[in-house]
């Protein structure tokens, strides 16, 4: 992964792979030989692929370090017989999500069906909005291609080209183009997202064979899919590379501020690029020589996204700021990096000079 600087000859390192109560299933790097030259190692590690179940040290627990799926871990005291561990350090993210809480993504795929439930443009571009907030790669599938005409995937894919995407059109139940979805996929950590119903646990079953994840049926009255994914997990992919799944849900939280929204509009932001507006604070409305507001399809959205970036601004300015809760800590050899910092005054000790002068005020109102 970009940004490690960790010696494998000394330190055991891995990825973590699910989160479940107060354990961590991490799948160790390299193919053993790195751990046989470690001096915490009595004897040679299994064949792999090395899966270690692992605590969290109480360091990490005491400065506040979360230790998410797809973390970068240095894992200590390892019990190959046991298969067991202890997670030491987290190494720094290069990305991460919140909502699934996954670390160190390198894209999105996001999945949506062209009918069975119906594409629904507002909510196809509420989803592109969120992906794209994440500052990592967006890639958009579309299933159930079959269902639809070849002049109507024709159309959908000039509208979305000129949103800025180009879409890759797949039938799970035909299995049309899963191939050609799984090298997209190889050497790389990718979260599926989309809304209930279309398809994704359907074509993780079809990308890693007998995964076994268990598929919702799409509610006829309403629609919409059932909710079929309750934890996040991520899933080897046959050819290299690790997948996860999320919850299926409708509506994203849109939590970018306001002057961020209109760059995540790949088509705002050729605009942007091609020219600049009259003021360096267009909000792109009603300002006069915006070069953005006009004649493109999903100005309407950004409007209505818009109002949603307000109010949510609105609500952070409401809030109080917190104190800073990183430090600065040198890891030797000229390295530093930011970590947690210890909540005020919860793990420090009462000083000796603290409490001689409680003892004494105890002794003075003995006397007295």
């Amino acid at each position: 992964m970009k940004g490690e600087t960790v010696d494998n000859t000394t330190q055991l390192v891995g990825t973590v792979l699910a989160v479940q109560a107060n354990f961590y299933r991490v799948q160790m790097d390299g193919d053993g030989e790195s751990c046989e030259n470690s001096p915490h190692i009595p004897t040679s590690p299994p064949a792999p692929p090395l899966i270690l179940l692992c605590t969290r040290r109480t360091r990490l627990k005491k400065i506040g370090q979360q230790v998410m799926v797809g973390d970068r871990v240095i894992v200590e005291e390892p019990d190959w017989d046991g298969q067991q561990g202890a997670i030491s350090e987290v190494l720094p993210r290069h990305s991460q999500l919140n909502r699934p809480a996954i670390a160190n993504v390198n894209q999105i795929l996001l999945v949506f069906a062209v009918a069975d439930p119906p594409l629904e443009p507002v909510q196809l571009s509420r989803f592109l909005i969120k992906a794209e907030s994440t500052g990592v790669d967006v890639l958009l599938c579309l299933n159930k291609c079959d269902l639809i005409s070849p002049l109507e995937k024709q159309q959908i894919s000039d509208r979305l080209q000129a949103w800025g995407y180009q879409p890759l059109f797949i039938s799970v139940q035909n299995k049309i183009n899963i191939d050609h979805i799984a090298e997209y996929l190889t050497d790389k950590i990718t979260v599926i997202a989309g809304p209930s119903g279309v398809g994704k646990s359907s074509l993780i079953n079809g990308l890693i064979p007998d995964i076994n994840l268990r598929v919702g049926e799409v509610s006829g009255k309403l629609a919409r899919g059932r909710h079929t994914t309750r934890h996040v997990e991520l899933f080897e992919m046959p050819k290299g590379g690790l997948l996860a799944d999320t919850p299926g849900f409708n509506q994203p939280d849109l939590d970018c501020s306001p002057e961020e929204l209109i760059y995540y509009f790949p088509e705002a932001r050729a605009r942007l690029e091609a020219g600049n507006c009259r003021f360096s604070d267009c909000t792109h409305r009603d300002e006069p020589d915006c070069v953005v507001s006009g004649d493109w399809e999903r100005y309407e959205h950004y409007l209505e996204f818009l109002n949603d970036a307000i109010a949510y601004q609105n609500h952070l300015n409401q809030q109080p700021d917190p104190e800073s809760s990183l430090k600065l800590k040198s890891k030797g050899k000229g390295q530093s990096q930011y970590e947690p910092k210890l909540e005020s005054k919860k793990y420090r000790r009462i000083s000796r000079k603290t409490q001689l002068q409680d003892l004494q005020e105890l002794y003075r109102e003995s006397e007295e």
